[in-house]
């Protein structure tokens, strides 16, 4: 993949570094956007410490790991992507959010045949990729978390993606990054959380009505069926606020009843208890 060398992730938080650190350490020019300051250095922070922590567990070499920081920058100004190949969206799970941000790289990247792509996991990527004057060189590439660890990644071409951002699309994913790519159609969940989001959901709602602890649903799971973690640490691990905006977005699609959020899940993202990345969800991680 010649032709994809520098690349643009728009947030820092648990996914955007993750693919940050992923690109960088498969030899891209990577260039890192936060809101502000704070967030940058955050994110900063938290890129630095995983390819601290890969190093120390013999992962990589302190040399590779010196060599990825080196292909990093950061900045606050999306105007700085005006010379990227790729740039991959990975902010909060919001529409408006990620319409508006593709809205400013549709007029900040320069290159006419660079690919936008977003790390959505529910938002349909027609209604992003209309959002641009470049509608065919937009697609969807879904990580999953922890990106440098997790290998499968899902690419959802919108109605309107050319054939030629899906071919380099599938092959700066597998050849590049060493990624396995699937293909889905671009309807809310695509495929991992199309299976997945009913399942965590009926986890909530089984401990939510009392039919079982915390402890004997997770260890139902894991011991019974050999899941390496159980609904509700996996929905922590997630972040209970991206579990129930899945949720909201595969409702709002298809109106099925399995796919509306207990009323405890939304309770717990109004209190702030979000999973691992507050501190607390199902579980306490402080």
């Amino acid at each position: 993949m010649a032709d994809i060398a520098r690349v643009g992730v728009v947030g820092c938080g648990q996914m955007g570094a993750g693919i940050a650190e992923v690109c960088a350490r498969s030899g891209l020019d990577v260039k890192v956007a936060e809101t502000n300051g704070e967030a940058l250095e955050l994110g900063r922070t938290r890129l630095t410490t995983s390819l601290g922590k890969a190093a120390e567990r013999g992962k990589i070499t302190a040399e590779e790991r010196d060599a990825a920081l080196d292909r990093l920058s950061f900045t606050t100004d999306l105007g700085e992507f005006a010379d990227r190949d790729l740039v991959i969206e990975a902010v909060v799970e919001n529409e408006q959010v990620k319409t508006e941000i593709f809205q400013i790289l549709d007029q900040v990247v320069t290159r006419p045949d660079a690919i936008l792509a977003s790390n959505t996991s529910s938002v349909p990527l027609v209604k992003l990729a209309v959002a641009t004057s470049r509608p065919d060189r937009v697609i969807g590439i879904h990580f999953f978390n922890p990106a440098p660890v997790q290998k499968l990644v899902e690419l959802i071409p919108a109605l309107t993606t050319s054939d030629d951002t899906i071919k380099r699309s599938e092959a700066l994913v597998q050849d590049l990054l060493g990624k396995h790519p699937i293909h889905a159609q671009d309807r809310s969940g695509f495929v991992v959380n199309a299976l997945l989001i009913p399942y965590l959901l009926s986890a909530i709602r089984m401990f939510e009505s009392g039919i079982a602890s915390r402890e004997d649903i997770d260890n139902g799971m894991e011991l019974g069926c050999a899941h390496p973690m159980g609904p509700l640490k996996l929905s922590d691990l997630i972040g209970l606020d991206t579990v129930a905006a899945i949720a909201d977005s595969m409702y709002a699609e298809f109106k099925e009843p399995l796919y509306a959020a207990p009323p405890l899940l939304q309770r717990m993202v109004d209190a702030g208890r979000l999973g691992r990345k507050s501190g607390s969800g199902f579980y306490s991680y402080s």
